[in-house]
């Protein structure tokens, strides 16, 4: 799947994260605790360059544990330290400050020792879109200052924002890069929702879905839509889900369509359960680390 979707907002959004990086102490790169690799955006090192950053794993609820837990030791391996929260119900929030704290202690010590009183830290979050920056805002700063919103690019301008009296955050826009090489990684996003369904096929994403969890998840996939095996013809496993979930035209023919949009939204609303779609000892070789 090669998809070509980079709104002007989104090239205006990059220029803006390298004007304001000289305002910021450290940037906190937002990622999708369900594809941690994926959902991180490859122009992001490229222009925060050495900035002090802290890697946070968004939608933990929504991710395996045991492949959460084995990215941020991965990240943290990698010399930059990780943690994982859900923004939504506003649990691991305590994490983002501390770490933080941790990362800018030095900085923090020579500026007492100049006699400089610390100041709050100022952040940049960055990340691409329908991470839940927004989300990750409002509960930071126990209000409603950034809009949200489960379709992506609803983040559109920077704003300062105070979290209490120790962070000022900068949000900036999703950034999203302008093609994806690798188009396993577009089907990844895609399913999760960073990407509009409108540039996408419903039918490829449910046949990418089916065709991952047959691998990773096959006990849920045949417990949710109660069959016996996944078919070699993917088409035949699609009638058995239509007929099951009664996706059927006038003709009482299975609705391909109406089927691949209750496989996709069954994901998405965790009725399969906690699902990491990358898996770190698959994309990660020991070489690599």
């Amino acid at each position: 799947m090669t998809i070509q979707w980079f709104p002007g907002h989104m090239a205006k959004a990059r220029r803006e994260v390298t004007e304001k990086l000289k305002l910021v102490d450290i940037i906190f790169e937002l990622v999708d605790a369900r594809l941690p690799l994926s959902s991180r955006n490859p122009m992001i090192d490229q222009v925060i360059q050495q900035k002090p950053r802290l890697i946070i794993l968004n939608k933990m609820d929504m991710a395996d544990d045991v492949e959460t837990k084995k990215w941020i030791r991965y990240f943290e391996d990698q010399g930059t330290r990780a943690v994982a929260i859900n923004s939504l119900e506003g649990k691991g929030l305590q994490l983002v400050t501390k770490a933080s704290k941790e990362i800018l202690a030095e900085k923090w010590d020579r500026m007492i020792a100049k006699g400089i009183k610390p100041r709050a830290i100022r952040a940049m979050i960055v990340g691409i879109p329908n991470v839940g920056k927004s989300t990750l805002i409002n509960r930071l700063s126990k209000k409603s200052l950034a809009k949200t919103g489960n379709m992506p690019g609803v983040t559109k301008a920077q704003q300062w924002i105070k979290v209490g009296k120790e962070i000022e955050l900068l949000d900036t826009p999703g950034i999203l890069w302008p093609k994806f090489e690798d188009p396993e990684i577009g089907f990844k996003l895609a399913v999760t929702g960073a990407i509009k369904d409108s540039v996408i096929q419903m039918q490829e994403l449910a046949i990418y879905s089916l065709n991952f969890l047959e691998q990773r998840y096959p006990e849920r996939l045949l417990e949710r839509y109660g069959i016996e095996q996944v078919d070699e013809e993917i088409v035949d496993t699609f009638d058995k889900i239509g007929k099951k979930r009664r996706c059927l035209t006038n003709d009482g023919e299975v609705d391909y369509e109406m089927t691949a949009e209750i496989i996709v939204r069954d994901i998405r609303n965790q009725h399969l359960g906690k699902i990491t779609f990358d898996y770190k000892d698959e994309m990660i070789t020991e070489e690599e680390e």
